[in-house]
Protein backbone atom coordinates (compact mmCIF):
# COMPACT_ATOMS: atom_id res chain seq x y z
CA UNK A 1 0.00 0.00 0.00
CA UNK A 2 0.94 3.87 -0.95
CA UNK A 3 2.14 5.66 1.91
CA UNK A 4 2.30 9.43 2.16
CA UNK A 5 3.57 11.34 5.44
CA UNK A 6 2.15 14.60 5.83
CA UNK A 7 3.95 17.62 7.28
CA UNK A 8 2.73 20.27 9.79
CA UNK A 9 3.32 23.85 9.37
CA UNK A 10 1.94 27.05 11.26
CA UNK A 11 0.65 28.67 7.76
CA UNK A 12 0.38 27.54 4.20
CA UNK A 13 3.50 28.00 2.69
CA UNK A 14 4.24 30.60 -0.25
CA UNK A 15 7.34 27.50 -1.51
CA UNK A 16 6.59 24.18 -1.72
CA UNK A 17 9.67 23.07 -2.63
CA UNK A 18 10.47 21.02 0.71
CA UNK A 19 6.99 19.37 0.99
CA UNK A 20 6.73 15.87 0.35
CA UNK A 21 5.10 14.56 -3.39
CA UNK A 22 2.70 12.23 -4.06
CA UNK A 23 3.53 10.90 -7.71
CA UNK A 24 0.27 10.30 -9.59
CA UNK A 25 1.85 8.17 -12.21
CA UNK A 26 -0.46 5.11 -12.26
CA UNK A 27 -2.02 5.01 -15.74
CA UNK A 28 -3.79 1.42 -15.24
CA UNK A 29 -6.13 1.69 -18.11
CA UNK A 30 -4.41 3.48 -21.18
CA UNK A 31 -0.87 5.01 -22.02
CA UNK A 32 -1.70 7.31 -24.61
CA UNK A 33 -1.93 9.82 -22.61
CA UNK A 34 -0.41 10.11 -18.99
CA UNK A 35 0.56 13.92 -17.70
CA UNK A 36 3.11 14.13 -15.05
CA UNK A 37 1.28 14.98 -12.30
CA UNK A 38 1.44 15.19 -8.09
CA UNK A 39 -0.41 16.00 -4.93
CA UNK A 40 1.44 17.77 -2.04
CA UNK A 41 -0.81 17.60 1.51
CA UNK A 42 0.32 19.55 4.57
CA UNK A 43 -1.56 19.90 8.13
CA UNK A 44 -1.69 23.52 9.09
CA UNK A 45 -1.32 24.04 12.70
CA UNK A 46 -5.30 25.59 14.03
CA UNK A 47 -6.42 25.62 10.93
CA UNK A 48 -6.96 21.86 9.18
CA UNK A 49 -5.00 20.78 5.97
CA UNK A 50 -3.59 22.35 2.69
CA UNK A 51 -3.14 20.22 -0.87
CA UNK A 52 -1.37 21.46 -3.71
CA UNK A 53 -1.80 19.83 -6.96
CA UNK A 54 -0.02 20.17 -9.79
CA UNK A 55 0.02 18.45 -13.71
CA UNK A 56 2.81 19.28 -16.56
CA UNK A 57 -0.14 20.24 -18.82
CA UNK A 58 -0.63 22.96 -21.20
CA UNK A 59 -3.96 24.45 -21.91
CA UNK A 60 -5.96 21.94 -19.49
CA UNK A 61 -9.86 22.03 -20.56
CA UNK A 62 -11.53 23.92 -17.79
CA UNK A 63 -14.92 24.98 -18.93
CA UNK A 64 -16.67 24.84 -15.83
CA UNK A 65 -16.64 27.35 -12.74
CA UNK A 66 -19.53 26.70 -10.35
CA UNK A 67 -19.37 24.52 -7.12
CA UNK A 68 -20.73 20.90 -8.17
CA UNK A 69 -20.46 21.09 -11.77
CA UNK A 70 -19.20 17.77 -13.87
CA UNK A 71 -15.53 19.16 -13.03
CA UNK A 72 -14.33 15.38 -13.74
CA UNK A 73 -14.89 16.22 -17.71
CA UNK A 74 -12.14 19.27 -17.80
CA UNK A 75 -8.71 18.99 -16.65
CA UNK A 76 -9.09 17.60 -13.36
CA UNK A 77 -7.33 17.08 -10.41
CA UNK A 78 -8.99 15.12 -7.54
CA UNK A 79 -8.46 14.09 -3.78
CA UNK A 80 -10.67 11.73 -2.49
CA UNK A 81 -10.26 10.70 1.51
CA UNK A 82 -12.47 8.90 4.49
CA UNK A 83 -11.05 10.64 7.14
CA UNK A 84 -12.26 8.18 9.73
CA UNK A 85 -10.67 5.01 7.96
CA UNK A 86 -14.57 3.78 8.22
CA UNK A 87 -16.45 2.52 4.93
CA UNK A 88 -19.46 4.46 5.67
CA UNK A 89 -18.14 7.66 3.75
CA UNK A 90 -15.41 9.31 1.90
CA UNK A 91 -15.42 12.89 0.77
CA UNK A 92 -14.24 13.75 -2.99
CA UNK A 93 -12.57 16.89 -4.17
CA UNK A 94 -12.74 17.41 -7.83
CA UNK A 95 -11.23 20.73 -9.11
CA UNK A 96 -9.91 22.56 -12.46
CA UNK A 97 -7.56 25.34 -13.25
CA UNK A 98 -10.37 27.54 -12.51
CA UNK A 99 -10.40 26.46 -9.23
CA UNK A 100 -14.09 24.88 -9.60
CA UNK A 101 -14.59 22.19 -7.21
CA UNK A 102 -16.88 18.99 -7.26
CA UNK A 103 -17.42 18.03 -3.19
CA UNK A 104 -19.81 15.37 -2.26
CA UNK A 105 -19.88 12.44 0.76
CA UNK A 106 -21.14 8.61 0.12
CA UNK A 107 -20.06 5.31 0.49
CA UNK A 108 -19.64 4.76 -3.36
CA UNK A 109 -19.80 6.62 -6.54
CA UNK A 110 -23.82 6.01 -6.27
CA UNK A 111 -25.31 7.04 -2.79
CA UNK A 112 -23.26 10.66 -2.88
CA UNK A 113 -24.73 14.08 -1.03
CA UNK A 114 -22.91 17.44 -1.96
CA UNK A 115 -20.17 18.09 0.98
CA UNK A 116 -22.25 21.41 1.53
CA UNK A 117 -25.82 19.84 2.07
CA UNK A 118 -23.98 17.76 5.15
CA UNK A 119 -21.73 20.39 7.13
CA UNK A 120 -22.87 24.08 5.65
CA UNK A 121 -19.11 24.43 4.10
CA UNK A 122 -16.64 23.80 1.93
CA UNK A 123 -13.26 23.50 1.15
CA UNK A 124 -11.79 26.30 -0.65
CA UNK A 125 -9.78 26.34 -3.98
CA UNK A 126 -7.94 28.47 -6.02
CA UNK A 127 -6.81 27.61 -9.59
CA UNK A 128 -3.24 28.47 -11.26
CA UNK A 129 -1.87 28.29 -14.95
CA UNK A 130 1.91 28.90 -16.46
CA UNK A 131 2.91 28.13 -19.68
CA UNK A 132 3.99 24.58 -19.01
CA UNK A 133 1.43 23.16 -15.96
CA UNK A 134 -1.30 23.77 -14.20
CA UNK A 135 -1.90 23.63 -10.52
CA UNK A 136 -4.62 24.03 -7.65
CA UNK A 137 -4.28 25.02 -4.09
CA UNK A 138 -6.86 23.94 -1.85
CA UNK A 139 -7.56 24.64 1.85
CA UNK A 140 -9.41 22.13 4.27
CA UNK A 141 -10.80 23.59 7.30
CA UNK A 142 -11.19 21.41 10.42
CA UNK A 143 -14.76 22.53 10.79
CA UNK A 144 -15.37 20.76 7.39
CA UNK A 145 -14.13 17.39 8.88
CA UNK A 146 -15.86 17.86 12.00
CA UNK A 147 -19.12 18.62 10.10
CA UNK A 148 -18.81 15.25 7.95
CA UNK A 149 -17.22 13.02 10.48
CA UNK A 150 -17.78 14.56 13.83
CA UNK A 151 -13.70 14.60 14.35
CA UNK A 152 -12.43 17.75 16.71
CA UNK A 153 -9.44 18.43 15.59
CA UNK A 154 -7.16 17.44 18.26
CA UNK A 155 -7.64 14.01 17.17
CA UNK A 156 -5.29 14.70 14.13
CA UNK A 157 -2.07 14.65 16.37
CA UNK A 158 1.29 13.06 14.72
CA UNK A 159 0.66 9.35 13.98
CA UNK A 160 -2.75 9.70 13.30
CA UNK A 161 -3.56 7.85 10.09
CA UNK A 162 -6.44 7.37 7.80
CA UNK A 163 -6.95 6.69 3.51
CA UNK A 164 -7.40 8.60 0.49
CA UNK A 165 -6.42 8.92 -2.91
CA UNK A 166 -5.21 11.49 -5.44
CA UNK A 167 -5.75 11.22 -9.06
CA UNK A 168 -5.39 13.10 -12.63
CA UNK A 169 -8.13 12.64 -15.39
CA UNK A 170 -9.79 13.91 -18.31
CA UNK A 171 -13.44 12.45 -19.44
CA UNK A 172 -13.71 15.04 -22.17
CA UNK A 173 -10.37 16.13 -22.97
CA UNK A 174 -8.68 15.65 -26.58
CA UNK A 175 -7.57 12.35 -25.09
CA UNK A 176 -9.35 10.93 -22.13
CA UNK A 177 -7.11 9.24 -19.18
CA UNK A 178 -7.37 8.14 -16.15
CA UNK A 179 -4.04 8.30 -12.88
CA UNK A 180 -3.68 7.74 -9.70
CA UNK A 181 -1.39 7.55 -6.87
CA UNK A 182 -2.39 4.66 -5.24
CA UNK A 183 -3.30 2.19 -8.06
CA UNK A 184 -6.94 1.27 -8.55
CA UNK A 185 -7.22 -2.42 -9.40
CA UNK A 186 -10.62 -2.16 -11.57
CA UNK A 187 -10.94 -3.55 -15.02
CA UNK A 188 -12.50 -0.01 -16.37
CA UNK A 189 -11.62 3.18 -15.01
CA UNK A 190 -13.05 4.00 -11.49
CA UNK A 191 -11.71 6.57 -8.70
CA UNK A 192 -14.75 5.68 -6.80
CA UNK A 193 -12.87 2.96 -4.97
CA UNK A 194 -11.91 3.50 -1.10
CA UNK A 195 -10.66 -0.05 -1.01
CA UNK A 196 -7.70 0.98 -2.85
CA UNK A 197 -6.78 4.11 -1.29
CA UNK A 198 -3.12 4.57 0.14
CA UNK A 199 -2.62 5.38 3.84
CA UNK A 200 -2.05 8.75 4.84
CA UNK A 201 -0.12 9.73 8.20
CA UNK A 202 0.41 12.61 10.08
CA UNK A 203 3.99 12.99 10.81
Amino acid sequence: MQEYRILTYAEVPTDWANVPRAVIDQYAWSDAYMPDAYAQLIKIEGYGFALRMVCREKHPRAVYTAYNQPIYTDSCLEFFATWDNTADKYLNMEMNARGALLSCVGKDRHERVPTLDVCGALPTVEGFVTDEEWGIVARIPFSVIKGVYGIDADAFAPGYAFRGNFYKCGDETAVPHYGSWSRVGTEKPDFHRPEYFGKLVIA
